[in-house]
């Protein structure tokens, strides 16, 4: 058919997100497939920790009810669902949803996509010579090996596209790439070869902008005040033609906004190198994405360029590194500041223990910047004190003594959350496997149990070893204008970013609101700078790359979350604030160019 284009709609981003959402998707006309991602780093880690207390668990619980609500409707509308909510334990998400089929006596064909759970391989893979070396920070695996929990490969979307194939109704998957949910529908539905690497590329950049609900369609925004107001803010839609160029928009009627703005932020979510964004199916040059704005809450996407794939899958492994409390007390002005230090001092003292790490932050003053912060005067704030070590016994002493201080401290203190509880921290490594040696397995099931199996290559056609990065082209300095007027401005008022993690690596992506703008920006907002600006919350380098396409940059800053996730003591563990405290720097930039975000502002 001439022109054809199939719609996907998003029905979450994370496991808590709107229940709703689903039936909400429904109602949109013209829905081809609805997804839904529950998965993110720490995610796994909860699930795998609900898991061991319960081996029929670590799956997204409330996805069932929420199945259950809809189950019909997607019958009668003949509208698929393809979801990661079966986390450590597919085949126990799957089950559940089987029995609401049969109790509500509505026939299904439910798919599950596992083989991404390598913990069992472990060994096997090292005796091969697969290093599992850490990815980020090339610590020896050595250094975990008798403690590894939990070990599970990112899997891509060819699975998802032949269990669609096969007539799968519902999709449910334990760990795969996030955009995999998106793409794998779109390989079932167009017939795109495993070799056309633009196409596919494209259907990656569509799973990236569907793969986090709102954010995507006013959520996050960094101009927010546009909004006017946040309830009712509707979740994005993609209209994809069989060419691979697709429209971003909303469901008619639905707050929120989908423009260039929000849709370059997404684009900018946790991502590493740009020209080379690396999944199972394609590696994806983000540099060559052409953005147009067709219409109201209307972004069309193309140009997108891909490449073969690496020849290795990224592997999340989980393992115990101490125990850890956390606990707060709330403290109200004036001089409330004051007041937390003096009573931190007092309860450290108390305590009387030394801490592999230890943590001392104050809730509504400096918490999650550092010194990148502003200096005020808060009227209150929780003093918020933290812990993690090897030995149980003292983390247990911590929690004991946290409270014990209240009636000796200052005036206008009020307990905050009791006593804190003392909970394993469990850590994440990323690492890489061989992708030709774990394939995924596909099972089809209905009411009457599991009909076929299937033993599926996590990856079709040949790969290539993940090329060398280019050097970066040095920025040559921007001339100033004759006279050199300059003028102090915070850098939100002339760009727009988001941040967000990847283990214990903080990615922040800024984008520039003129072209103008981007060319001041690339001599001023230097890695150097970036790094001294937010001090020792970065204890490592930070890298920059170009998107100028876009006019944007992306910062990948290292060691910048606390080791990252359940393990980390920080208030932000997962960099989620870290671009509004970049936005808050003052940059010394050039008048003329400033003049031009009224004139270019977009």
């Amino acid at each position: 058919m001439a022109n054809r284009t199939i719609r996907i709609a998003n029905a979450g981003g994370y496991w808590g997100d709107d229940p709703e959402a689903i039936g909400r998707a429904l109602g949109v006309e013209g829905v081809d497939y609805i997804v839904s991602d529950y998965l993110s780093e720490i995610t796994l880690v909860i699930m795998e920790r609900a898991r061991r207390r319960d081996p029929k668990g670590g799956y997204a619980l409330d996805f069932v009810p929420q199945f259950r609500r809809c189950l019909k409707e997607l019958k009668e509308k003949k509208v698929r669902l393809i979801v990661n909510a079966g986390g450590v334990n597919p085949q126990g998400c799957r089950d559940a949803i089987v029995q609401v089929c049969a109790e509500m006596g509505v026939a299904m064909k439910v798919a599950t996509i596992s083989g991404d759970n390598i913990m069992e391989r472990l060994s096997e893979f090292r005796h091969c010579g697969v290093s599992l070396d850490h990815l980020d920070t090339g610590r020896p695996f050595s250094e975990i090996a008798d403690r590894v929990l939990s070990a599970h490969a990112y899997l891509g979307a060819q699975p998802i596209a032949h269990a669609l194939r096969q007539g799968a109704e519902i999709v449910i998957t334990g760990r795969v790439t996030d955009a995999a949910l998106t793409l794998g529908p779109l390989i079932a539905e167009f017939g795109w070869r495993l070799d056309d690497w633009d196409r596919l590329g494209a259907g990656m950049v569509a799973g990236h902008l569907l793969e986090c609900s709102a954010q995507a369609t006013g959520g996050n925004y960094t101009d927010w005040q546009e909004l006017g107001t946040l309830v009712g803010m509707g979740y994005p839609l993609v209209d994809v033609e069989e060419s691979g160029a697709f429209i971003v928009t909303k469901p008619p009627g639905s707050n929120g906004v989908v423009n260039r703005k929000t849709v370059i932020e997404q684009l900018l979510y946790e991502i590493g190198d740009p020209r080379q964004y690396l999944s199972p199916d394609v590696t994806t040059d983000f540099t060559t994405i052409e953005l147009t704005e067709t219409g109201p809450n209307q972004v069309r996407i193309s140009g997108i360029k891909g490449s073969p794939p690496p020849s290795t899958l990224k592997v999340g492994l989980v393992y115990p590194e101490g125990f850890r409390a956390i606990g707060t007390v709330l403290l109200s002005g004036p001089e409330v500041l004051k007041k937390g230090r003096a009573l931190a001092e007092l309860i450290w003292n108390s305590v009387g223990e030394s801490f592999q790490e230890q943590r001392t932050d104050f809730l509504g003053y400096s918490a999650c910047w550092g010194q990148a912060a502003p200096a005020v005067e808060p009227n209150e704030i929780l003093l918020r004190l933290a812990v993690r070590d090897e030995d149980r016994m003292k983390v247990e002493h911590f929690s004991t003594r946290l409270l014990t201080c209240l009636l000796k401290g200052p005036p206008g203190l009020g307990v905050y959350g009791g006593r804190p509880s003392v909970e394993e921290a469990l850590a994440f490594w990323p690492a890489l496997v061989p992708a030709s040696a774990v394939p995924a397995q596909i099972e089809i099931s209905s009411t009457g149990g599991v009909t076929e199996v299937i033993a599926f290559p996590s990856q079709s056609v040949a790969t290539v070893e993940l090329r060398k990065r280019a050097e970066e082209p040095r920025a040559e300095a921007v001339a100033r204008t004759e006279g050199g007027a300059t003028c102090r401005v915070r850098l939100r008022e002339v760009a727009y970013g988001r941040s967000g993690d990847k283990g214990d690596l903080c990615n922040i992506g800024i984008a520039a609101r003129s072209p103008r703008i981007f060319e001041n920006l690339r001599r001023l907002l230097t890695p150097a700078k970036v790094k001294a600006y937010f001090g020792d919350v970065i204890l490592g380098e930070v890298e920059r790359y170009e998107l100028p396409n876009l006019l944007a940059f992306n910062f990948i800053c290292h060691q910048a979350l606390g080791g990252g996730g359940t393990r980390s003591l920080r208030v932000d563990h997962q960099g989620k604030t870290m671009a509004q405290g970049l936005l808050n720097m003052e940059i010394e930039i050039d008048a003329p160019a400033f003049a031009t975000v009224s004139k270019e502002k977009r």
